[in-house]
């Protein structure tokens, strides 16, 4: 077992030098570290050689203890949010690597706040084919996802938990490297991502994470070995952080819920909220709020933790938190309560929908997920640059009967979709091929159970 070994010696190397004894494969020391990342903040590391060095660190690769550097550095080159003393073993948080449908957080903060945590949640805009957590949550009138650090303590207070976007000054050198990592090629490395995960959530106050990594087709993580080594190197980091996480990798090949699409994953959460399923958000809802409840001894068992957050989800606890998180971020008491009693009274609507019909009858063998948000990126629910203007209220909504290993006839509604503009025909094309329909039942998986493993 080894530890992260802190320096207070500044290097005196020249970036130049450190890319190269990085592209040797030599190991950066933790002054080493430092300097590229003050050198990173200040600017005076050119664009070429920020690139040059994330490359080298992609090809190279970076050890857990060089890893676990790069982390604490990038958090120590901004500001460190800091609570009330008395929250400090409740302060919690989720992440998730991504995902079709993936409306999770919204349900899930304000769930862990009916039940006693406080939940400092700090999330992104969408890059790609739909938007982030803070995009959907911008189709409600009225909220705002930039919040002061009063209004965030206030947060805290009552209702228990916030979501919002990270300030500039949080982990500061994060987003120097993050929008050069697109760029250049290096996304899907794994000490980077680990890096650019921990370093957040550290510099957030959280003290307590549980990670959602998806595997599977439309996943950042291809395959089961992929994820669990992301896993790994994100609780051994976040732990020598002193942040103790556990991470579930769950399988993410067909949307989660029904709904994708900005507005329409709010409404969908929203009947979460309301103990109104789907199930399969549920439970996820479930099964990342309980490893957080056990975590900070708030359950004695996983399935009791589970248990606290369905509850909390069905007895109407969990959706006052959420109306009031609303409130606090902006949203008039009258439309907060709209939103949480009838969202379609004040969330957008598009002006039309499209019913994608089966053409032939058999047995559902797969539901492609990525091929259905790649045609909700083209509708507008996605975008392809960060300065894209997106529209909130288009998207996909699957049949309720649809489902992997589900009998449909020719003709049935397989989805809908809800549109602005008129529909292409190569994306009415993209939806039924998405549906993948066999003659007869066949070999195609028909697990419901989004969980694969539990790490910790």
């Amino acid at each position: 077992m080894w530890t992260l070994r802190q320096s207070s010696m500044a290097s005196t190397t020249p970036f130049h030098e450190l890319i190269k004894k990085k592209r040797d494969g030599l190991k950066l020391t933790d002054a080493d570290v430092g300097d590229m990342v003050a050198k990173v903040v200040s600017g005076e590391a050119a664009d070429v050689q920020i690139g040059a060095m994330l490359m080298a660190m992609f090809l190279k690769g970076l050890d857990a203890e060089e890893t676990a550097s790069l982390t604490r550095h990038m958090v120590d080159s901004g500001d460190k949010l800091e609570w009330d003393e008395e929250w400090r073993e409740l302060l919690v948080d989720k992440h998730s690597t991504g995902g079709v449908g993936d409306k999770v957080s919204l349900p899930l903060a304000p769930a862990l706040a009916a039940c006693g945590l406080k939940v400092p949640m700090m999330s992104g805009r969408g890059l790609d084919f739909t938007g982030g957590t803070l995009d959907k949550l911008e189709s409600i009138r009225g909220f705002k996802v930039s919040q002061s650090v009063e209004a965030m303590r206030s947060a805290l207070e009552d209702p228990g938990c916030f979501i919002v976007g990270p300030t500039a000054r949080l982990a500061p050198a994060d987003g120097e490297l993050y929008k050069r990592r697109d760029v250049t090629g290096t996304v899907d490395s794994v000490p980077l991502i680990t890096s650019s995960i921990v370093s957040k959530k550290v510099a957030e106050g959280t003290r307590a994470l549980v990670m959602d990594i998806k595997v599977g087709s439309a996943a950042l993580c291809k395959t089961e070995e992929a994820a669990k080594e992301l896993a790994r190197s994100i609780i051994d980091v976040a732990k020598l952080l002193d942040v103790p996480t556990t991470a579930v990798l769950t399988r993410m090949d067909v949307p989660i819920g029904r709904a994708v699409g900005n507005a329409l994953e709010v409404a969908e959460a929203v009947r979460c909220l309301r103990g109104e399923g789907p199930a399969d958000l549920e439970d996820l809802v479930c099964v990342l709020g309980g490893e957080l409840l056990l975590m900070r001894g708030r359950a004695l068992t996983r399935a009791a933790g589970r248990e606290r957050i369905r509850t909390a989800l069905r007895d109407g606890s969990a959706l006052d938190r959420f109306r009031r998180m609303l409130e606090r971020q902006g949203v008039s008491a009258a439309d907060a309560e709209a939103v949480c009693a009838e969202p379609w009274r004040l969330l957008p609507r598009a002006a039309r929908t499209t019913p994608v019909l089966a053409k032939r009858a058999g047995a559902v063998r797969g539901i492609a997920g990525l091929a259905i948000a790649r045609a909700c990126q083209r509708l507008g629910a996605g975008r392809s640059r960060p300065d894209q203007p997106l529209d909130l209220a288009v998207g996909v909504v699957l049949d309720d009967a649809l489902h992997v290993g589900a009998a449909v006839h020719a003709g049935d509604v397989l989805m809908t979709v809800h549109h602005t503009h008129d529909l292409p025909d190569d994306v009415l094309d993209l939806l039924r091929t998405a549906v993948d329909i066999a003659e007869e039942a066949g070999p195609g998986d028909t697990r419901r159970d989004r969980v694969i493993v539990i790490l910790s």
